[in-house]
């Protein structure tokens, strides 16, 4: 970073615009500022899963995938600017297979929830799809590395993985899904 910010408010966003980090100006609304703000919403809801009690392997790897949506927020607010590299991608796949190793198989559709920790990883999970989704819509009109879809898609996986295994650190079962239940 060439400065550090010493002044938190600068006025410059009060007419619906606020800029890129290549100094472009762009409408609050824009698809490139919606991937950004769901980024950014990811990494806070992971942020509220590091708070619960979490298997250490986990904790481990979420607070590096912190680092790393700071490196993809940073990789969308440049235009043409590349910051996710394929060993990201790949690292997310084996963490996702670690994980899902120590897991029953999965039969059955399940509930988001069962312990709190869980639910907060299925939220992440559900954070993450949006970004990917609005990353997708971002690069129907500009430029957007694969990686860094791919990066989200791995993720928004590993959440859901990272949910199930919340659950039994916890004591807990999955919450399956009983079709029909209520009618």
């Amino acid at each position: 970073m060439g400065h550090r910010l010493s002044k938190i408010y600068t006025r410059t966003g009060d007419a619906g615009e606020t800029g890129l980090g290549d100094g472009t100006r762009v409408p609050k609304e824009s698809a490139r500022i919606q991937a950004l703000g769901d980024i950014d919403e990811l990494n806070s809801a992971i942020g509220m899963l590091l708070i619960e009690d979490l298997p250490t392997p986990m904790r481990d790897a979420l607070d590096g995938i912190q680092h790393d949506l700071f490196d993809l927020g940073g990789e969308v607010s440049i235009p043409g600017h590349h910051a996710i590299r394929d060993t990201q991608v790949v690292h997310l796949e084996g963490l996702l297979d670690a994980a899902n190793a120590t897991l029953p198989p999965l039969k059955e559709f399940i509930l988001p929830g069962g312990s709190r920790a869980a639910a907060c990883a299925h939220l992440a999970r559900t954070i993450c799809r949006r970004a990917e989704r609005s990353l997708v819509a971002l690069a129907r009109r500009e430029t957007v590395s694969e990686r860094a879809r791919q990066y989200l898609n791995r993720l928004s996986d590993l959440l859901f993985v990272y949910g199930r295994w919340a659950n039994r650190h916890a004591g807990r079962q999955d919450v399956l899904w009983q079709p029909g239940r209520h009618q």
